[in-house]
């Protein structure tokens, strides 16, 4: 008969190094993410609007995080089967991450049923890890973006007191993004097609847009974005958005604009 003996050698624990890497790191980061703002509980009703709606999206919020906006329907009577949107929302390829602005009953309900729950800035603070919440599913583009732009240096901004504009002197390269946090972003160069610039204040581009600029992110809604040549993908102030996709009026196309809100209606104004 023989034996098995143990190498004491061998462990099955990782041995800590000190030139070894960390296998994990938990850190905040700032993303932008689409709202839907629910003005119903009814599934049905919900299903069908959000339908038209992903039907003009051409793709765009294929299993993209997404966070779920209960103001319109705090006072409603009726529940909210969050267990059933939950399903709703995996059936159309988007990945509800949590909620925000409910009552502490919706809340709990929403809790309940597996949501985070975010309030104030938490939205822009929401870790790499939601992208494994699409049920393996592949990684959206938007999603994938986000994860090359964490991993490359972007532009250095100058004025990096709190409240003091940031400005950038060099072009916005695709898959690049720049963030002005607590102050307002001017950039003297294009952003090209698959950049993304982001302000908590309002946004000034002294060059062609032609990619995604989203102003006011923490939830100012009093924020404007500035562009001296429109030919953007999207545009966004306050989380209210608008997506374009080689479809741009012929009124603001190729000119200078600036874009605000008013009220909950995103408006886009020419400078001429």
């Amino acid at each position: 008969m023989s034996s098995v003996q143990s190498n004491p050698s061998v462990t099955n624990k990782l041995s800590p190094k000190e030139d070894r890497a960390p296998a994990a790191v938990l850190k905040g980061s700032v993303f932008t993410l689409p709202i839907l703002k629910l003005s119903l509980c009814d599934l049905k009703e919900i299903e069908f609007d959000l339908t038209q709606s992903l039907a003009t999206a051409l793709g765009f919020f294929n299993n993209a995080p997404l966070v779920i906006d209960l103001s319109v329907i705090r006072d409603i009577d009726e529940q909210m089967d969050f267990i059933g949107l939950q399903a709703l929302l995996h059936k159309h390829q988007l990945v509800p991450v949590g909620v925000q602005n409910g009552t502490t009953e919706q809340v709990a309900a929403a809790r309940k049923a597996g949501f985070a729950v975010l309030t104030g800035q938490t939205i822009d603070k929401i870790i790499e890890n939601t992208a494994q919440k699409s049920h393996g599913k592949e990684v959206s583009e938007p999603a994938r973006q986000h994860q090359e732009r964490e991993r490359e240096p972007a532009p250095t901004a100058h004025g990096g007191n709190a409240g003091a504009p940031q400005v950038i002197h060099q072009p916005i390269r695709s898959g690049q993004r720049v963030y002005a946090r607590n102050s307002d972003l001017i950039l003297l160069a294009a952003v090209n097609a698959g950049a993304e610039v982001i302000a908590d204040g309002n946004i000034h581009i002294y060059a062609p847009l032609r990619g995604r600029a989203l102003a006011g992110v923490t939830g100012d809604t009093e924020a404007r974005i500035f562009c001296q040549c429109m030919d953007a993908e999207l545009v966004a102030i306050a989380g209210t958005y608008r997506f374009f996709e080689d479809n741009i009026p012929d009124d603001i196309n190729h000119k200078p604009v600036q874009i605000f809100l008013t009220g909950d209606q995103l408006n886009i104004n020419t400078l001429e």
